[in-house]
């Protein structure tokens, strides 16, 4: 059965799990409920034993995720509360990075902040030609938030995500694709949806069994000892940075510029 949300539009059409943010007022933000729907729909069809793959989009074109909902993180003032704020993001992240068959993220438009560190949650990322991805937690004063450092590091390596953070600077589809960052971009005048077909049609060939048996020896040689002692760490360091004047003048800054 498929569970009930209020953030996130859910299917499944055969093989394929279709999970979308619907926020698209909010340029499909994260918020608390968002995270916590995330983290319930993962680990509800991780047990879905037909399942191939699990596509993860944003409503609309204009955003995947921006970021996490400052107009309710703002109020978020208290060191347990800048805890439990991590705990919620890197709870629901894991969701997906633990998820048995392969999850592909399709950046209908930009995903910045928290919603780069979901894309990079997901095992591969396809992007519309309009697309950008950016590490931007540096313009608020605080680092990643939900665990996201050790997919940039599995990905760029140490140096070059230091560098993407230090600058957040946001990178165009072209960029994206040239680092990696995404493994397919629309030619021209192809639709995101028509992408992801294309991207989905040799996984959808395997029998549901095998591809389980292939995500789990391409990830067994990731260190869960390593991943943990970098998040114990990024909490640290996130707490610390969430409740700087820094930070709050700066969060300040951006709402005032939306509004």
């Amino acid at each position: 059965m498929t569970p009930q949300t209020r953030q996130l539009r859910v299917t499944v059409t055969g093989a394929r799990l279709d999970v979308v943010i619907d926020r698209p007022q909010a340029r499909n933000a994260l918020s608390l409920e968002t995270l916590r729907e995330l983290e319930m729909v993962f680990d509800r069809f991780a047990t879905a034993p037909d399942l191939c793959v699990a596509v993860l989009t944003g409503a609309g074109d204009r955003a995947f995720a921006a970021g996490g909902d400052l107009k309710e993180l703002n109020d978020h003032r208290t060191e347990a509360q800048a805890g439990a704020l991590f705990d919620a993001g890197r709870a629901a992240l894991d969701a997906v990075r633990r998820f048995p068959v392969p999850v592909v993220a399709a950046l209908n438009g930009v995903a910045l902040g928290g919603g780069a560190e979901l894309a990079m949650a997901c095992d591969f990322r396809v992007a519309a030609a309009h697309a950008a991805i950016g590490f931007v937690q540096a313009q608020l004063a605080i680092t990643t938030g939900f665990g996201g450092i050790a997919d940039l590091q599995a990905a760029l390596g140490p140096r070059k995500a230091m560098e993407l953070m230090l600058s957040a600077r946001i990178l165009k589809a072209p960029e994206a694709l040239h680092l990696k960052l995404f493994d397919a971009v629309a030619e021209d005048g192809e639709a995101i949806d028509a992408l992801v077909d294309r991207f989905l049609a040799p996984t959808l060939e395997r029998p549901a069994a095998l591809v389980r048996d292939i995500k789990a020896v391409a990830r067994a040689g990731m260190d869960p000892a390593r991943r943990t002692a970098i998040a114990e760490e990024e909490r640290a360091r996130f707490v610390r940075a969430w409740m700087s004047q820094e930070h709050w003048a700066a969060a300040e800054r951006l709402l005032a510029r939306r509004s």
